[in-house]
């Protein structure tokens, strides 16, 4: 967690998310670095547009979270199925952002 902590920091300051700076930010904290973890966590964030990504994954949670109608008339069904494949999308979302912080 800690190299995704770095790149938050970094994040949060304005600063070029990189390997130099990430590898800085983990020596500063007392932390051993796998220079094959940063340079996978950089380039793996390269060209991420890391504000879309952190309101996708907490809207994932508020919707997979939403309540579901056991008794819901056909019409009521309708409409949770078209909710349900876009929050199965932001699942999906979600579930990548997850693996590039993993």
């Amino acid at each position: 967690m800690e190299y995704i902590y770095s790149a938050m920091i970094l994040h949060s300051a304005g600063k070029e998310i990189n390997e130099t700076a990430i590898a800085n930010i983990l020596k500063a904290a007392g932390v051993e670095a796998d220079t094959s973890r940063i340079k996978a966590l950089a380039a793996s964030l390269d060209g991420v547009d890391i504000e879309e990504a952190m309101k996708t994954a907490v809207a994932a949670p508020a919707a997979a979270a939403a309540p579901a109608g056991g008794a819901a008339a056909p019409a009521e069904a309708k409409k949770e199925e078209e909710p349900e494949e876009e929050a199965a999308t932001e699942e999906d979302a979600a579930a990548g952002l997850g693996a590039l912080f993993g």
